[in-house]
């Protein structure tokens, strides 16, 4: 494994531009850190990556490195990219075998107090870096366990358990504390969280699937794919033809935790073409081999059945360019629809805040959009100069990489917030 892992470092140029430090959304040292591999120097690489992150060996399994950091490197143009979500993972592995620091530095306590709102990876990011920082951190979870969408939201097939749990064991060895089973609006509110702490992170996610709108929407047998991951509570899918809608991650994580749960037949319908998919290429191809079936360029109109679904009806779309546009844009072609026999849909086309949730913080003065969204300033800052937010609740760019870089930076502006 060691001597695989020398050559793929080897593959790196280490480029002066560092192309692929840009494109990582929590600009990890890419070219320093694979350096330090080359040179077998396994807890310097690690420390590096932990300057601007503390999920290493699970960005290094699940980010979309081909659209970020490896879509970068400058190899790709002849031959194929350094292959940097594997390195990543290595590193991040030996530092939990060998329980490497995530610095040196020596951490002095500071005697404020943080509340940060939900254990994902925007939550446990910003509660590492506030608490190497010396802050008192406790994290509010609504689960018994930590972890957010990567518990909830991100199949076992996809990232280890026993992974995510060492992750996370590091992260509190920090002397982070946890409350569980406490949720905003329910156990716990705003307004004692402001009496109780200096400073507030909401980092819960935005796991509540949208509606595209159409007819048949409300039939049984119609699912929200956030929800299905999230809770797992699965219909019988055995002998079933089931039809995913969307092309990010979400729909290939459920069309394939589907498929293996016993769908004779699962599709994947969308509206753009293949080359636009947000989902990860390398998922996509396992997608396909594991029997999901695509029909790209695809646009559900409506679902049909008496009481449940029995049909859905698609039309055919074609990519118009058109003005003030960067990308193409799907127009459907009149008279192309056409229908399939179908006993579940799953939406997987975006997803927002709890309602109840929302109407919880309006109700105490913080501003949300009209897409459900908390609104921040460039600081994470909501209306409230106490109360920051950061990940999937602010309707940013909805990937691990990206909520724990929220994380991240909104520790460094509560720190600036609360100073010495």
């Amino acid at each position: 494994m060691e001597k695989e892992v020398l050559e793929k470092a080897e593959y790196c140029l280490n480029c002066k531009t560092k192309p692929c430090q840009q494109g990582c959304p929590l600009g990890n040292d890419i070219p320093a850190f694979i350096a330090c591999i080359k040179e077998e120097k396994y807890e310097e690489a690690y420390q590096i990556l932990s300057k601007t992150t503390v999920l290493q060996p699970i960005c290094g399994r699940i980010c979309p490195h081909e659209q970020q950091c490896q879509g970068n490197c400058v190899r790709r143009f002849k031959a194929h990219p350094t292959q940097i979500g594997d390195l990543e993972a290595y590193v991040g592995d030996i530092a939990l075998e060998k329980n490497f620091p995530f610095s040196k530095e020596k951490i002095t306590s500071i005697n404020k107090k943080v509340a940060v709102v939900g254990g994902g990876p925007a939550g446990l990011t910003c509660a590492a870096f506030l608490a190497r920082a010396g802050y008192k951190v406790t994290i509010l979870e609504k689960y018994s366990k930590l972890g957010g969408l990567l518990r909830h939201g991100i199949p076992e097939f996809r990232l280890d358990r026993k992974i995510l749990d060492k992750v996370i064991d590091k992260i509190m060895q920090l002397g982070i504390q946890v409350q569980y089973k406490q949720e905003l609006g329910k156990t716990i509110t705003l307004e004692e969280l402001n009496q109780q702490y200096d400073a507030i992170f909401l980092s819960f996610g935005a796991n509540i699937s949208s509606k595209m709108g159409i007819e048949g929407e409300e039939l049984s047998g119609v699912y929200g794919g956030n929800e299905l991951l999230e809770k797992e509570m699965h219909p019988n899918y055995i002998g079933k033809k089931v039809a995913v809608i969307g092309g990010g991650n979400v729909a290939m994580d459920c069309s394939r935790t589907i498929k293996r749960m016993g769908a004779k037949e699962v599709y994947v319908v969308y509206r753009r073409a293949e080359k636009q998919m947000p989902a990860e290429r390398k998922e996509i191809e396992d997608a396909k081999q594991e029997g999901v079936k695509f029909l790209f360029q695809n646009n559900i109109v409506s679902i049909t059945g008496k009481d449940k679904v029995e049909k859905i009806e698609c039309i055919k779309t074609q990519l118009v360019k058109k003005e003030g546009e960067t990308r193409e844009s799907p127009v459907n072609i009149e008279e192309s629809n056409y229908e399939i026999p179908m006993d579940y849909v799953v939406m997987a086309i975006g997803s927002t805040t709890e309602k109840a949730v929302i109407e919880t913080l309006q109700k105490q003065g913080i501003g949300v959009n009209h897409r459900g969204y908390i609104q921040v300033n460039e600081n994470y800052q909501t209306s409230n100069p106490k109360v920051f937010a950061g990940g999937d609740n602010i309707g940013q760019k909805a990937t691990v990489a990206w909520a724990a870089r929220a994380g991240r930076d909104a520790a460094y502006q509560i720190a600036n917030f609360l100073g010495k």
